[in-house]
């Protein structure tokens, strides 16, 4: 709620900046006019001519024609100044350069091609728009819960020797935080490089003022992404929702967990909170590495080579299965977080089992969505018996009545919040990340995720899926409470669904 606040908070004051200018002009009130219009007319044509995310096209155009001034406020502040950020395009710079350290063993992919020519196309989708190479006889394991992932991360942060590298969309103060700390502390007074990287947005009014002041004095390296400017931040709504943690190139973690105590339900807010993250351990952490070092080196120009911060580990064949990180930032050309979903989704054949705490999908994810399901897939989705922001909740139940009219089944969670961000198809390959189902992640947020192929973890994922479903509510039509007061809210509040 407090970081809804701020960003809203935040458009507002940009909007009423942007108002106020207009307001010095409406005395003349014919000129105003033809300005608002030729002015629409010109972003309208912008929008049209962009390639990326065309269903958000529509979005805009209605918010545009709707409200004209408010419309385009938002478009100015949100839909369009990342492209003329300077600090994005150091960042799509820099990810760029980061990307080079990354070589994509061809032997690896031929391989893959032999076995399953889908898993083919979707991994060298990943490998030649992505830029981020698929790895075999990497070691991965699947924590379904925070409490479990937690411990074995604090094991893997004790035995640093080298290097931490910490990324989070949220930090907040609590028991998680100050144990994470206190390890922290101890290695880098042993000589071991801690850099962190944290949302400013995310970790808004849960970390003290000094919290950068007081790691500096223990030695550990901070960025905070994206600071927040009122009146001249362009890319306010742009935010860092990795999580992302590696020590030493030997292994990283991803997945949902952010570092505040309602993850390892220290804190209850919404009952139980479920989430799950992945750890990896082989050469594919390099990838995690890189994805870390897009962002640090936009704020600090270290000369580095990411050589120096690769393990190089014994080649060995006994593990079975293949993975590939892999990031996505708001200046790609390509919606590559959610084109692996829809790939996935239109090459199942058995099943498809989604969790994701928040449903927003464009028009080419419902399509994704109920053309599987016609096709007999069992598409099914979990997502929060009780939410954590009432207003999202009520847009995702909106979606509910398509879905299901499709074959899509819904369960809701019942014990409490689900966070986790998984999909898993056909008992061979899942994708565990930060990727919500909604247009902030997919179209605007810097997030990751790791997809895996004919791994022994796959099981691992399964199960939590049926465990899952045992403790959920299957939605029924029924259960779909509808009004045209409700279908109207609904409908106007997804023309703010980058707002949400």
């Amino acid at each position: 709620m407090i970081r809804a606040i701020l960003i809203l908070f935040s458009i507002a004051v940009q909007i009423a900046v942007f108002v106020f200018g207009l307001i010095i002009f409406s005395d003349k009130y014919v000129l105003f006019q033809m300005f608002m219009l030729i002015l629409s007319i010109f972003i309208v044509i912008a929008i049209v001519s962009r390639t990326r995310n065309p269903g958000n096209k529509v979005l805009w155009i209605v918010l545009i024609l709707a409200f004209p001034i408010l419309g385009t406020a938002l478009y100015l502040i949100l839909g369009h100044n990342l492209y003329r950020s300077k600090r994005l395009k150091l960042l799509f710079l820099n990810t760029n350069i980061s990307k080079e350290y990354l070589t994509q063993d061809d032997e690896v992919l031929q391989e893959i091609k032999s076995k399953d020519a889908n898993v083919y196309s979707e991994v060298n989708y990943i490998s030649n728009f992505a830029g981020y190479p698929i790895y075999k006889s990497n070691k991965i394991t699947y924590y379904k819960t925070g409490e479990e992932v937690y411990e074995k991360m604090k094991e893997d942060i004790k035995k640093a020797e080298k290097y931490i590298f910490l990324e989070y969309f949220t930090i907040s103060e609590g028991v998680m935080w100050q144990e994470l700390l206190s390890i922290l502390d101890k290695k880098s007074k042993e000589g071991v490089d801690i850099r962190i990287i944290y949302d400013d947005i995310g970790s808004a009014a849960l970390l003290p003022k000094n919290f950068n002041k007081t790691l500096k004095e223990k030695g550990i390296k901070t960025l905070c992404f994206n600071r927040l400017k009122p009146v001249v931040s362009t890319i306010l709504n742009n935010r860092d929702h990795r999580k992302i943690t590696v020590v030493d190139g030997k292994v990283a973690y991803c997945g949902g967990i952010n570092i505040a105590d309602e993850y390892i339900n220290k804190k209850v807010r919404y009952g139980y909170w479920k989430d799950c993250m992945v750890k990896v351990e082989g050469d594919a952490v390099i990838s995690f590495t890189s994805m870390f070092f897009e962002i640090w080196n936009t704020y600090y120009e270290d000369e580095y080579s990411l050589d120096e911060y690769k393990y190089n580990f014994e080649k060995t064949e006994n593990i079975k299965g293949y993975v590939c990180p892999y990031a996505e930032n708001p200046l790609d050309s390509e919606n590559v977080g959610e084109n692996i979903y829809i790939n996935m989704l239109n090459k199942a054949n058995d099943y498809v089992y989604i969790f994701t705490p928040y449903l927003i999908p464009d028009t080419d994810l419902i399509t994704a969505l109920t053309l599987s399901a016609k096709r007999g897939v069992d598409v099914r989705i979990v997502l929060p018996g009780i939410p954590d922001k009432k207003i999202i909740y009520s847009i995702s139940r909106s979606y509910y009545k398509v879905l299901l009219g499709s074959g899509v089944k819904i369960y809701e969670y019942m014990p409490g919040f689900l966070h986790s961000k998984v999909l898993i198809a056909d008992d061979k390959k899942a994708v565990v990340g930060t990727f919500n189902l909604d247009y902030r992640s997919l179209y605007t947020h810097f997030e990751c995720g790791t997809y895996i192929y004919d791994s022994d973890v796959i099981e691992s994922i399964k199960n939590d899926a049926m465990e899952t479903f045992e403790i959920s509510k299957v939605v029924g039509m029924n259960d779909i409470k509808t009004s045209i007061f409700r279908n109207l809210l609904n409908a106007f509040l997804r023309l703010f669904a980058p707002l949400l």
